[in-house]
Formats: C-alpha cells, sequence, structure tokens
C-alpha cells in the first residue's frame, strides 16, 4: 500500500570497514560489519523510528520527527563510540579505525512495500559525502523541528550543492560539546592560534586562482562539477575535502577514500588526515589523494588572508609570505 507522508530521513555510514576486510579476510570482516551495523541499528527503534533498510556497512532510517531522528543519530554514535573503547580494551586493533557518518533530512515521502522514496531521502543520501568522520548533517528543515536549546548545538555549513539536484541544500552540523577551558583552537602541533581573525582563503591549483571570503564557507573541494573548487583529477574523490569556517579559523576536514595530507610552509611537517581535520594558518600546500611529495599528484596550495585587499598575488611574494 502507497502512503505520502512527512518523514525525517536519516542515512548512516560505516567507514573504515575496507581495511577490516584486508586485514580480517572477507568472512570475519563481514560478520564483524554486519554485527557493529545491527548494534548501531538499535538506536532506531530506541527512538521511535522505523529501520528501512541495511546497506552493506550502512542503514536507512525514517522517523516521524526530527527530534528522534536526532537523537537517533546521536546514539548510533555513542554506541560505535563503545564498540570502538571495548576493543581497544581488548587489544583488537581491526575495529579502531571505525568511524560513522549520519546525514538527515526532512521532506514529504512516497513509502511503499516498507521503503521510502522522495527528495528527503535522495538529499539524506547524498549528504553523505559531506559528512566527516563522526559528524552529523542535517538540513534546514530538520533543524527547524528541534527544540531552540538543541538549535544552538548547530553550526551552520551554509548552503551546498548535492549530487543529482539543481538547487543546493543549506546544511547544519551538530558541533560536539566543547571541552571545559577550550577558548582557543588548537592546530595539529598542539599550539593555540593567538591571531587576528582571517578575512578569506586563497587556493590555487594549476591555473585556478581564486579567493573566498568567510561568507562563501563551506568550500567543497572535489572532482564533481558541483564542487566550490572543482580538481578534474582521477584521484579526487567527488567530494574530497570540506574548508568551513569556525568563527574564528579555517577547519579542512578530510572526506575521501584516497586522504587528504597538508603542509604547513615550505618544509613543514606532514599531516595526514585520513577522514580527520586540521585547521589551516599561514600558507601552504594540500595534497588530495596523494602525497604533496608526489609530483604527480593533484597540489592545491592555500593562503590564508588577513587584508581586506585579497587581489591574488603570486606565491612567494611578501604578503604571501607573511
Amino acid at each position: 500500500m502507497t502512503a505520502i507522508r512527512e518523514r525525517t530521513v536519516l542515512f548512516a555510514d560505516l567507514r573504515g570497514s575496507t581495511g577490516l576486510y584486508e586485514s580480517l579476510g572477507n568472512a570475519e570482516a563481514s560478520a564483524m560489519v554486519t554485527q557493529t551495523v545491527g548494534q548501531i541499528s538499535e538506536a532506531v527503534l530506541e527512538s521511535g523510528g522505523q529501520l528501512i533498510k541495511t546497506l552493506g556497512d550502512g542503514l536507512m532510517a525514517a522517523f516521524d520527527t526530527p527530534r528522534e531522528g536526532v537523537r537517533a543519530a546521536q546514539r548510533m554514535q555513542e554506541l560505535l563510540e563503545r564498540t570502538v573503547q571495548r576493543a581497544r580494551r581488548q587489544n583488537n586493533p581491526a575495529l579502531l579505525a571505525l568511524r560513522l557518518q549520519v546525514a538527515l533530512a526532512r521532506g514529504e515521502v512516497v513509502e511503499l512495500n516498507g521503503d521510502c522514496f522522495g527528495d528527503a531521502v535522495n538529499v539524506a543520501a547524498r549528504l553523505i559525502d559531506h559528512a566527516g568522520d563522526g559528524e552529523i548533517l542535517v538540513t534546514a528543515e530538520v533543524l527547524s523541528g528541534l527544540h531552540h536549546a538543541s538549535k544552538g548545538r548547530f553550526r551552520s555549513l551554509d548552503r551546498i550543492s548535492v549530487r543529482g539536484r539543481i538547487e543546493s541544500v543549506h546544511v547544519y552540523r551538530l558541533d560536539a560539546a566543547p571541552l571545559v577551558g577550550a577558548d582557543d583552537t588548537a592546530t595539529q602541533f598542539g599550539e593555540p592560534m593567538r591571531s587576528v581573525d582571517p578575512d578569506g582563503m586563497r587556493l590555487v591549483w594549476q591555473d585556478l586562482d581564486r579567493v573566498f571570503d568567510i561568507d562563501a564557507m563551506p568550500i567543497v573541494l572535489g572532482r564533481s562539477v558541483q564542487a566550490t573548487y572543482c580538481i578534474t583529477d582521477a584521484r579526487v574523490s567527488r567530494s574530497h575535502a570540506r574548508i568551513d569556517w569556525q568563527g574564528s579559523s579555517f577547519e579542512l576536514t578530510d572526506l575521501s577514500y584516497n586522504g587528504t595530507y597538508v603542509r604547513f610552509g615550505d618544509s613543514g611537517e606532514l599531516l595526514s588526515l585520513k577522514r580527520g581535520s586540521c585547521t589551516l594558518h599561514g600558507s601552504g600546500i594540500i595534497g588530495l589523494g596523494g602525497l604533496p611529495t608526489d609530483d604527480q599528484s593533484p597540489i592545491v596550495r592555500f593562503e590564508v588572508l588577513h587584508f581586506a585587499d585579497t587581489e591574488p598575488q603570486p606565491f612567494g611574494s611578501p604578503r604571501s609570505r607573511r
């Protein structure tokens, strides 16, 4: 029987399972992934939702209200974290790399034979491409259905173009609770940044030289023509990495399968994000899908701009060396 209803649709994707198959073999890894997905799916029923289907290393669910969907998403992250912590205590390194991405959208869906179809389904499924490890992304329609106190925990990522959809989607990310005393943004080198807030970000790849101000955030770097900064290289994922404005600094998050690498300055330490994030400061290079030391890898030069005058200058100029 066909029914049309307003629903909150959730997609969850378990990352890190590829490494399980490499280290454990197909049979054992498949059983472990199935067990883990089964564990996190318990959050759907606990929150009053409907498990639509499992998708290998992920799942799809639907909820009557946004609050139920967000509650289930948070519970999923908690359940996976318990699994990882238990694996750490049991000295089981195979599970330590598991991470979860969750995306939710709300709208009118068609329910048919236990499945759901519609724009909200498509949007939630596509938003997974833009989520980092441990992140929960929601659309504006989901956010509007939450209590006022809950809304304050979400940070706007502005409008993002999603694959297969002409109109962009306003996306929000659930921020983790801040640590007590964590007033400064820490870099990957462990030192807090105490500088004047930047004005923009400059990115250069081959002849593609662009300057973005804070209002243009987030910037999605990827192979897709819908990416904010399109890099047409086969090693680059459709949505490979994302640059967000975090109120006083820029944060780069890897969204890819092949990895993102960052080097600050001309000879700074090389960071491997591997679905992680780091704060961008000064200038340097970003390797997408390969090490920046590999001449064949697509390399994006970045510069954090601190002046209102953001007219592009050659890298290596006095302004670029600040």
